[in-house]
């Protein structure tokens, strides 16, 4: 689960990192408010969405007096955001952070992820801050700094000092910037996230560190014990199927093609994809309806493909260990009977109960076309959908 970039540095103050003063806006007047509160001379009208790379793409504005703040806000509230990371469909802007604005003398990269292959909090910082980690290491490689951090003991002040030097920190900086790092890992333990990461942290003209921008992001697994994370969750700027689809505890990805695929596990999904696109199409989804596949779950699973108005054929792939084909041929059944589907179906079952899943399928009398292989059912997917479309 993603947060907002207030919602980290609050989560990351309490951890003793240090951010600047801002507030909250939700309209032109709000924010202008927000800047006669602070006080000061500067401001940063900064745009609220799940995404990096707001700077780049005008979501991040400095003002002078608090008409431009007014101005500033006006301009953003309401706009859809487009940055390299949102896609061409970009995210409403619903509300806006106004911070202080804070002269600097440099800035660094901090990060922390987790690195699959030494299953250890990875922490990486580099002395070009301002930029994305993928510039840094592409542009900049030479300045990347890592230290794996042992769990049984988390991360030690020695560590922290050894980035610290690295950085070309002074000796006033390095205390500040030792607890920064111990305060971000353990931010990252406690709230069981998945990274955290603090682009720019500046060098202020004084000689302070300071966390101007900050991402945090958790595991979605972990978060019915984390209610204090949980309750930050933004459904706004979530896609409206991925985010419908979690509300019924399926999973689902949207792509951009338009044959619509529900499986289940992400390995099956993976490998479906793959034979969909090497037979001529492109997925539109995929969506993994799980190991307890009951019929109403299917039922689900077929309203939410068929949502998406790029669905022009639906391949249902199910190799079942767990799961039973007889249910989810009931679901398919079930599914066809109840709801409007206009588009070519095809089903291919496998595993338990198969012979009784493939004998409701074919005693139901419905359009569906069956397949026996996974290539034959891509095979037979990709033809319906040119066939039914003219397309391809």
């Amino acid at each position: 689960m993603d947060i907002h970039e207030y919602q980290a540095k609050e989560l990351l103050a309490d951890f003793g990192v240090p951010v600047p003063r801002g507030g909250l806006a939700y309209s032109p007047e709000q924010a202008a408010y927000r800047s006669q509160e602070l006080g000061g001379e500067r401001w940063v009208v900064k745009a609220q969405i799940h995404s990096g790379a707001r700077g780049k793409a005008g979501g991040v504005l400095m003002c002078g007096d608090q008409h431009e703040v007014w101005d500033a806000a006006d301009a953003l509230l309401g706009k859809r955001l487009e940055t390299i990371q949102t896609g061409p469909r970009g995210k409403l802007i619903h509300r806006l952070y106004v911070e202080e604005a804070t002269p600097f003398d440099r800035e660094i990269y901090l990060g922390l992820v987790l690195d699959r292959k030494s299953e250890r909090i990875m922490v990486v910082a580099s002395a070009a801050g301002g930029m994305e980690i993928e510039e840094i290491a592409e542009e900049k490689p030479e300045s990347i700094i890592r230290a794996s951090v042992d769990p049984a003991i988390g991360m030690e002040a020695f560590q922290a000092r050894e980035m610290a030097f690295g950085l070309g920190l002074d000796t006033a900086q390095v205390a500040q910037m030792t607890q920064i790092l111990q305060g971000c890992y353990r931010a990252f333990t406690d709230l069981d996230a998945t990274m955290v990461e603090i682009n720019p942290l500046v060098v202020t003209v004084d000689g302070h560190l300071l966390a101007l921008d900050a991402k945090m992001t958790f595991d979605d697994n972990a978060l019915f014990r984390r209610p204090n994370v949980s309750e930050l969750r933004d459904k706004s700027q979530e896609d409206i199927r991925e985010r419908d689809a979690a509300d019924r505890g399926l999973s689902y990805v949207g792509l951009d093609g338009n044959i619509g695929c529900i499986i289940n596990g992400a390995g099956l999904a993976m490998a479906t994809m793959d034979m969909i696109k090497h037979a001529g199409g492109e997925p539109a989804n995929f969506l993994d309806i799980g190991g307890g596949a009951s019929p109403e779950r299917v039922t689900k699973a077929f309203n939410l493909v068929l949502s998406d108005d790029g669905v022009e054929a639906i391949l249902v792939n199910i190799f079942a260990g767990i799961n039973r084909c007889d249910w989810v041929a009931e679901g398919v059944v079930q599914a066809v009977t109840t709801t409007k589907i206009d588009v070519p179906l095809v089903v291919r079952l496998a595993g338990t109960n198969v012979e009784q899943g493939r004998k409701i399928l074919d005693d139901s009398g419905l359009d569906i076309i069956t397949a026996d292989t996974l290539a034959d059912a891509a095979d037979k997917a990709v033809a319906a959908w040119r066939q039914a479309t003219g397309k391809g």
